[in-house]
């Protein structure tokens, strides 16, 4: 249960830095949403939404090597 509880910790963000990837390509190629007001503005949020979600994955991957770092050496000082 905990197991998928973390893929959909991963999945979710994978989801909106993929959609963050499509703003962006979108505003490349001359494709507006009239949800956003200028290309500029639309490019911007997609970057975010990108940098986000990216950060948020990598975020999780580091915390979690951290923490089985920290219980490899606690296990090394036990013996």
């Amino acid at each position: 249960m905990i197991r998928i509880i973390a893929v959909l910790m991963l999945l979710i963000p994978g989801v909106i830095s993929a959609y963050g990837i499509k703003l962006m390509r979108d505003t490349l190629f001359d494709e507006f949403y009239p949800i956003f007001l200028h290309a500029g503005l639309q490019f911007f949020i997609g970057f975010l939404l990108f940098i986000g979600g990216i950060g948020f994955i990598g975020g999780f991957i580091v915390h979690r090597d951290r923490k089985r770092q920290l219980a490899k050496r606690n296990d090394k000082r036990r013996d």
